[in-house]
C-alpha cells in the first residue's frame, strides 16, 4: 500500500484530471465512485482496476478478489480524498481503464432500437442510459458532439448502466443520422409514439437540449405530446418513447 499525503504526488495529480474528458482521455482511466456501484461492479468486473483509493477510515474492497488479481492500493489523506470524491460518495474509489469504444458504419442495418446520442452533458447521458439499460435497447451509438460516457457525473447518474451496454462512437449527428436506415427522430413534431407501428429493428435519434436537430432534414419524426408545456427534457421524451417501444415487443 502507498501513502499520499502532497498534491504534487505524480498519481494524485493524475487522478486530479479525471474530473474531465480530456484528462479521461489522456490517462486513460476513469473513476467509479458509489458503494453500491462498487459492490455491483466488484461481483461482475468488466473492466481493468487500475488501482484503489481510500483514506484512513476505509479498507480495501478489492484485496483478495480472485477476479481482480492484484490492485495497487493507494492510502490519502482526507482532505486529499475528499479532493477526488467529487461526488461526495465517501466511499472508496476504483480507478478502472476505459474500454475502446466500438466503431459502426452509418448504413449498418439496425439490430433491435439503437439510440443515438449526441448528448453533451454527463447527467443527461447517463440518465438516458439508464432507461436504455431498463428498456432493451441493443446499443448507445455516441455521436461526435457527445460527452465521453465514462465522465463520474454520467456513471453516477446511470447508475452503472454506462458499463453495462455497448456503446460505440460514430461521426457528427448530421452525418451518421441522415444516413442511417430505419432511423427517427424523436422530435416536438411528429408521430405520437403511442400510436406508432414501432419496427423492431430501428434506430431511435434524440436531440440535444436546446439546438435539436437543427437543419437535419430527412429524417422522420416521432414525437411524445404534452398539453401544458411546449417540450419534454430529452432524456425524459426518449424514456417515454424507449417504454413505448418496449411495449409493443414484450406482449
Amino acid at each position: 500500500m502507498m501513502e499520499i499525503s502532497s498534491k504534487t504526488n505524480d498519481h494524485f495529480r493524475r487522478w486530479t484530471d479525471l474530473s474531465t474528458a480530456r484528462g479521461i482521455k489522456k490517462h486513460q482511466e476513469f473513476f467509479l465512485m458509489g458503494e453500491k456501484l462498487i459492490e455491483e461492479f466488484l461481483k461482475n468486473p468488466a473492466y481493468k482496476v487500475k488501482a484503489e483509493i481510500i483514506n484512513e477510515d476505509l479498507k480495501s474492497v478489492t484485496a483478495g478478489n480472485a477476479k481482480l488479481g492484484r490492485v495497487p492500493l493507494f492510502k490519502l489523506s482526507k482532505a486529499l480524498f475528499n479532493e477526488l470524491d467529487t461526488v461526495g460518495t465517501h466511499y472508496n474509489l476504483l480507478v478502472l481503464e476505459p474500454k475502446e469504444l466500438g466503431t459502426l458504419e452509418a448504413k449498418t442495418e439496425p439490430k433491435g432500437l439503437e439510440l443515438i446520442c449526441p448528448l453533451g452533458d454527463p447527467g443527461n447521458l447517463g440518465a438516458i442510459a439508464r432507461s436504455a439499460v431498463a428498456f432493451g435497447v441493443s446499443k448507445i451509438i455516441l455521436t461526435e458532439e457527445a460527452c465521453t460516457p465514462y465522465h463520474p457525473k454520467a456513471i453516477k447518474a446511470s447508475a452503472g448502466a454506462l458499463l453495462n451496454i455497448p456503446l460505440y462512437k460514430v461521426s457528427k449527428l448530421a452525418d451518421f443520422a441522415v444516413n442511417s436506415p430505419k432511423a427517427y427522430a424523436l422530435d416536438m413534431k411528429g408521430e405520437d409514439v403511442a400510436r406508432f407501428p414501432w419496427p423492431k429493428d430501428l434506430r431511435l435519434v434524440v436531440g440535444e437540449e436546446g439546438p435539436g436537430f437543427g437543419d437535419i432534414k430527412g429524417l422522420s419524426r416521432l414525437s411524445v405530446p404534452t398539453a401544458s408545456v411546449e417540450s419534454l427534457n430529452a432524456t425524459v421524451a426518449a424514456s417515454i418513447a424507449l417504454y413505448s417501444w418496449n411495449k409493443a415487443h414484450s406482449r
